[in-house]
């Protein structure tokens, strides 16, 4: 029974909610575990009489396994999202997770660098290789417009806009934003697409893909976290910086100037102004930081 409902929840997630492959699979995984429970905590239970009851049941169960408080509540979603299908298939009358409270969560201030931390990382570049050339052109254009590594390595030369100042990206669930991009990132990607790119071999299907590696495929996710990793050993950095960190430094930066938190929230692709107001939380730790530093009588 469970199986014919989660093929098509798969398809439903995919195509209606356009979920990424990691997030579909992960609420699958999800619902596969509650099917787990009730077959055998209340074997026969047909999908239509599970009630609110059952369902706290297995968020016990869930508790029991000592997971993290992010991954209960992405559990919580899974199933909310699965008996949102089934309500659309009338498979079920009522929704018994209406009344179903995930965790709640403690949002942690994300690590960023300084300006000045910036200009020393993309200084301790190797511009004298191709791969550095590259590298400069992509840290550069990341910062510039708040990338995820997913939308950096996606990036097409198609969807670059360079004479009017602006980058077309695709987001999580393939959500396209134009993005503007700084005169400094517009001029690494034409010394990187003139000087390097253009005299690569590259593979049939890669031709749009900006970022290339040696072999002329786009570039993975853990290639990029591992040329930060090397730069930030470069620099003598104690951070944990990862190609997350630029994308924090680029709306912290902007916040602490005094940018508007709705244009913050357009340029990163938050669906949710209240994701873009961590930052506002960030700024305040900031000048608290500043104050205590520079001012000669506070906290005294």
């Amino acid at each position: 029974m469970w199986d014919a409902y989660l093929k098509g929840f798969k398809a439903y997630l995919q195509l209606e909610r356009s979920m990424s492959g990691n997030t579909v699979d992960a609420y699958l995984h999800d619902v596969a575990m509650l099917a787990g429970y009730i077959g055998t905590t209340y074997p026969g239970l047909a999908l239509d009489r599970l009630e609110l009851a059952h369902l706290q049941g297995f968020l016990a169960h869930v508790n029991e396994l000592e997971l993290s408080v992010g991954t209960q509540a992405r559990v919580i979603s899974g199933i909310k999202s699965f008996f949102r299908y089934l309500l659309l298939e009338e498979v079920v009358k009522s929704d018994p997770t209406e009344l179903l409270e995930a965790p709640k969560l403690k949002r942690k201030l994300p690590h960023f660098l300084s300006v000045t931390e910036i200009d020393t990382l993309f200084a301790a570049i190797d511009h004298s290789t191709d791969e550095g050339q590259r590298n400069r052109a992509m840290l550069e254009t990341m910062y510039s417009c708040g990338l995820r590594v997913s939308e950096l390595i996606s990036l097409t030369l198609s969807n670059l806009y360079l004479d009017i100042g602006f980058i077309k990206v695709i987001g999580k669930g393939n959500k396209e934003r134009l993005v503007p991009i700084g005169g400094t990132a517009v001029s690494q990607i034409k010394l990187y697409t003139e000087y390097v790119r253009r005299h690569m071999k590259i593979k049939a299907g890669q031709e749009d893909i900006l970022f290339l590696n040696r072999r002329g495929s786009g570039l993975s996710r853990v290639m990029v976290f591992l040329i930060l990793k090397d730069l930030t050993a470069k620099c003598g950095f104690k951070k944990n910086i990862h190609p997350h960190t630029l994308r924090h430094s680029f709306a912290t930066h902007l916040v602490e100037a005094g940018a508007d938190l709705r244009a913050v929230q357009e340029m990163m692709g938050h669906s949710s102004i209240t994701t873009t107001e961590i930052y506002t939380h960030l700024d305040r730790s900031y000048l608290r930081q500043t104050m205590e530093k520079y001012h000669p009588r506070f906290g005294k």
